[in-house]
């Protein structure tokens, strides 16, 4: 097994969740908004033309994904962002990443030999 293969066996299900709260845009907006300071359920309704009640299921699925807690004092719910699934997912994509980025590389690489071109950054 790669390391690859084990990665994606450990992380399949935080990166499903992950991602699929990350497709939706509100629930990104509600993260950026985050990303300053804690925030209520009700200061995060404020920006959003949608009841609280619809704010308050975004932030659900948020909590359910493990990229927001929640603390309750008194009346109010506090929220605020948990980074460990963004990091997660930021590594499953930088896997990625490197693999366009060698392939890529070599393109460019044949493409300038069948050009007779000399590579970026003087000669090699």
């Amino acid at each position: 097994m790669t390391i690859f293969n084990h990665m994606v066996e450990l992380k399949g299900d935080v990166l499903d969740r992950t991602f699929a709260a990350l497709s939706d845009p509100t629930r990104r907006r509600i993260l950026a908004r985050l990303r300053t300071s804690e925030a209520t359920i009700s200061d995060l309704a404020g920006p959003f033309d949608m009841s609280f009640n619809a704010v308050s299921k975004h932030v659900k699925a948020l909590e359910q994904a493990g990229l927001v807690r929640r603390r309750v004092q008194g009346r109010e719910h506090y929220c605020a962002l948990e980074p460990a699934p963004l990091r997660r997912a930021t590594g499953w994509l930088d896997e990625y990443r490197v693999f366009w980025d060698e392939r890529l590389d070599a393109l460019d690489a044949f493409l300038r030999r069948k050009r007779g071109a000399k590579p970026p950054g003087g000669s090699r």
